[in-house]
């Protein structure tokens, strides 16, 4: 299992340059945990991409079935006072946005505070590296 951040789950669901490595990722390990708001990101994501027109009404809404089908399948974390308490000693160490600050709380949870027993995905790199000095092995978009 890997906890997979929503910049990772985006790439799943819609293509992008990193796809085919996230791609790769899933097929590596199909078990997925995630935070119980990532579902809200990715579609958030989508939506956006809706209105900027880069996504017909037919793509919007199969992308959005997909996040609905995917989501169902992973394991959530839905401890949200436990990802606040989390997300609050992170932000303390760590300049992030509070979605990315919950993320971290949530994978912290998944891996019941042993970092090092869960592999983090994220294409995010300024979340990838708070991740790994939390002490995450983490997969993410190559430097470049």
């Amino acid at each position: 299992m890997r906890y997979w951040d929503s910049s990772a789950i985006v790439a799943l669901i819609e293509e992008e340059p990193a796809t085919e490595l996230v791609v790769g990722w899933l097929r590596e390990d199909p078990d997925i945990a995630a935070w119980a708001l990532t579902a809200v990101e990715v579609a958030a994501a989508i939506e956006r991409r809706g209105r900027e027109g880069l996504l017909t009404p037919g793509d919007r809404r199969r992308a959005l079935g997909l996040v609905e089908r995917l989501g169902g399948s992973w394991d959530e974390v839905a401890d949200v006072l436990g990802v606040r308490r989390q997300a609050l000693a992170v932000l303390a160490r760590h300049a992030l946005r509070a979605a990315d600050a919950c993320q971290l709380g949530a994978a912290w949870l998944a891996a019941e505070g042993r970092p090092e027993s869960l592999p983090f995905v994220t294409l995010d790199r300024r979340l990838a590296a708070a991740a790994e000095r939390e002490g995450f092995t983490v997969l993410t978009w190559p430097e470049g």
